[in-house]
């Protein structure tokens, strides 16, 4: 959604109570330039769900424009009769990354709607398996993917573990668009927690995924033959494959397996990759 005023929107969130202090001091600081890249658009809530840089406004990626994302995904699953079921989340190690995820845990929680977290960054994959393993209504997963390492993102996922489509991601984008920063329903972690509506998937998970992955080896007998001579180098590009990935390797018998030690920790910034 395109906006001729602007100037207009930037005042109301300098003004308004929906937003904290912090943020109206980092849009105090910005030129007129930036103001207006900040709150010419909303950012929008597309197909996949968002994806914008990281900062305050409209068109940015930010607790409030989350929030605001996760209080249409809420509407949308109530007006469906499904809150029952609950949504897992998952997120990468992207700038902010955490923090967006528990927000969204915490306003699917404030709408009665179980809320399943992982406790550290996990691959998107898991995030279909917990979905379908846990069986809930829809998963969140917050990353940009590709984009460079001011950017991060919220892709949304349904109950079979793929990313939303026709017509639900449609009727969710309504939903979305039609909801305001006020109507943004809020809960604290230690209520969400009494109320068992905030629940964290912790490491023992993985290993039902591992299992589950191993599952899939076409030809283990193949890899007993070769374990000792097959080598493989990878690199999880500072993301968040690595633990999972080397556990697997090993478990599936591989001897020769090179980690590019470069890239090996998880890191936002992306230090060692250029594009």
């Amino acid at each position: 959604m395109v906006f001729m005023d602007y100037q207009a929107l930037y005042d109301e969130w300098l003004t308004s109570p929906c937003f904290d202090e912090a943020t109206k001091a980092e849009l105090r600081g910005i030129s007129e330039e930036e103001k207006k890249d900040r709150f010419y658009m909303e950012l929008e809530f597309g197909t996949a769900g968002l994806r914008g840089v990281i900062g305050a406004g409209l068109n940015r990626m930010n607790i409030y424009t989350v929030r605001k994302a996760t209080q249409g995904l809420a509407n949308y699953i109530i007006k469906a009769g499904e809150q029952k079921k609950g949504v897992a989340i998952a997120y990468d190690s992207r700038r902010m990354s955490p923090e967006f995820a528990k927000e969204a845990a915490l306003c699917l929680a404030a709408n009665g709607i179980k809320a399943y977290l992982f406790e550290s960054l996990r691959p998107t994959p898991e995030l279909s398996f917990a979905v379908r393993k846990l069986g809930c209504i829809a998963g969140i997963v917050v990353t940009a993917s590709h984009n460079p390492p001011e950017y991060n993102g919220y892709k949304v996922y349904w109950e079979d573990g793929a990313q939303i489509s026709e017509p639900i991601d449609g009727e969710i984008i309504a939903e979305v668009n039609s909801t305001d920063f006020a109507d943004i329903k809020k809960i604290s972690k230690e209520e969400a927690i009494e109320k068992g509506l905030y629940n964290v998937i912790g490491p023992d998970f993985d290993d039902l995924y591992i299992n589950e992955l191993k599952k899939n080896t076409l030809n283990p007998e193949a890899i007993k033959e070769a374990a000792d001579s097959l080598k493989i180098v990878y690199t999880p590009l500072h993301g968040t494959g690595g633990r999972l990935a080397k556990k697997l390797f090993n478990e599936l018998g591989y001897k020769n397996v090179h980690i590019v030690k470069e890239q090996e920790e998880p890191n936002g910034d992306f230090p060692t990759v250029s594009y």
